[in-house]
């Protein structure tokens, strides 16, 4: 959508030479200092008023300049009012704000100022920094950096049904991406705006850092949470994670997000109560945002989107998860070492995991206070994971929480203890596997009767810490179709 700004790229307006003060009449200290520029003038030096609000104000001078479109303030970076600007040939020297008296009187060399004034006054807050027109500020004299299409909506048509009669909706409002938005989202990152973030399946089109910041703008993200958006849009494009094949899986499975490191507690992100829930902000906008990016850049649109449709996405049931799956591994208070760190990165670093699958499935074990027991009950509901019949193919993510982790870690369990006693409890008999065994007729084929097999293959199931403090159930996000014919996790680091 376009923004309403018309006057894109102006140079700085110059200050003149001598003392600037800038002012505006809605400010107590402007209207305190305002016999001060007469003093000054009286004194035999150059002052000239700016005012941001009143032409008509200072009172004290004539000759006020009009800042009113705050051309000036924005360009000079005046945060705060009155700001006083000693000015040579054009080139600021030095500047102070608010009120003081030595301060002005030291800057200006005029004993005596204020004389009837208090000491001291803090300034006023410049209107070029308020939040209700900053954005717009920028837009009109920043010079735009946007390379997407602008769209101009008719006077009367409405933002929020513009976006689902255009199809950029994944069947919820979004928020409309004005230019001032998109690049208040790109501030997020350090990274150029035009900087070719992956190639986007279905469709392989290129998809740059400003279409991601417009998808998450989309989404109700914050710009802090851009990183991790543009981490995760890096790993579900990659050929390892295979998002073309996971849209296109009748399956239930999508991409989860889970993400490691400080950036979780700085961005306030969920690893908590209801961690794979409702509420949390940057839990449900940032993995929407990954998602409308698949949606709206790469055209994986969802069969029964409209009656009769037929999209890419061929899921048989879909799942909630499909709007957004992402959450914060709770690293505190966990017996085991982060995920991140079991996917080869170092501790500390920023990363997001992407897991192809599907919504929770809970293990309820409300008696167990060994580790023996506890391993085994996560054994008994990890082989139903996908079908009791299946084995090696399909992988999962163990959800192991914070009450279910205290009866490992009291017990000195680390991860590789942990998984080593559950990767044992998970050879299965290939009788059970069999076609035919136990009555159903899905399963292996006869050969591999009497045989031990794997429930997972090596590193196909994934294990990490989150949810509330209160709770004796853990949980499985049963997976799809694991190795070259389906997807592997990936794990990238989260850079600004």
């Amino acid at each position: 959508m376009a923004s309403t700004s018309t006057d894109v790229g102006t140079a700085p307006p110059p200050l003149p030479d001598g003392f600037v003060a800038i002012m505006k009449r809605d400010c107590p200290t402007c209207e305190l200092v305002d016999p001060v520029l007469a003093e000054i003038r009286a004194a035999g030096l150059t002052i000239t008023g700016i005012t941001q609000d009143d032409t008509s104000f200072p009172t004290s001078i004539d000759g006020v300049v009009d800042d009113t479109d705050l051309a000036i303030s924005w360009h000079h970076e005046i945060e705060t009012v009155p700001t006083l600007i000693d000015v040579r040939d054009g080139v600021e020297q030095r500047r102070i704000v608010g009120w003081s008296r030595d301060q002005w009187t030291s800057f200006t060399g005029v004993e005596s100022l204020g004389a009837d004034l208090p000491e001291q006054r803090p300034g006023c807050g410049s209107l070029s920094v308020d939040p209700n027109l900053i954005d717009e500020l920028t837009v009109r004299f920043s010079g735009s950096v946007l390379n997407s299409r602008r769209i101009e909506l008719a006077q009367l048509e409405d933002e929020m049904e513009a976006a689902f009669d255009r199809g950029w909706t994944d069947g919820l409002p979004v928020v409309p991406p004005t230019e001032a938005r998109v690049m208040r989202m790109l501030e997020g990152t350090t990274r150029s705006a035009d900087e070719i973030v992956a190639t986007v399946p279905p469709d392989l089109i290129d998809v740059t850092v400003e279409q991601v910041a417009t998808n998450a703008v989309l989404a109700g993200c914050r710009p802090e949470y851009l990183p991790v958006v543009l981490a995760a849009v890096e790993a579900a494009c990659s050929d390892t994670f295979n998002m073309h094949g996971l849209l296109a899986t009748t399956m239930h499975s999508g991409p989860i997000i889970v993400v490691n490191g400080p950036i979780t507690a700085k961005i306030g992100m969920n690893g908590g109560h209801n961690t794979f829930g409702q509420g949390n902000r940057a839990n449900m906008t940032i993995g929407r945002a990954l998602q409308l990016v698949i949606r709206n850049i790469g055209g994986g649109r969802p069969g029964g989107e409209r009656p009769g449709a037929r999209g890419v996405d061929m899921s048989m049931h879909g799942s909630p998860g499909k709007l957004s799956f992402c959450f914060a591994e709770l690293e505190d208070g966990s017996p085991f070492t982060p995920l991140s760190v079991a996917q080869g990165f170092e501790p500390g670093i920023d990363t997001v995991t992407l897991f192809a699958g599907q919504g929770p499935t809970p293990i309820i074990d409300q008696i167990s206070r060994t580790p023996e027991s506890l391993v085994r009950s996560f054994a008994a509901s990890l082989r139903a994971a996908g079908s009791t019949k299946l084995a090696v193919g399909f992988d999962s993510m163990l959800i192991v929480s914070p009450e279910h982790g205290r009866i490992f870690g009291e017990a000195g369990w680390d991860r590789d203890k942990f998984m080593e006693a559950l990767n044992e409890l998970l050879m299965i008999n290939g009788d059970e596997l069999i076609r035919g065994a136990n009555g159903i007729d899905e399963g292996l084929p006869a050969a591999f009767a009497g045989q031990p097999i794997p429930k997972f293959r090596p590193g196909g199931l994934l294990v990490a810490h989150a949810g509330g403090d209160a709770g004796l159930f853990s949980s499985i996000l049963t997976g799809w179709v694991g190795g070259p014919k389906g997807s592997d996790p990936v794990t990238r680091e989260i850079t600004p």
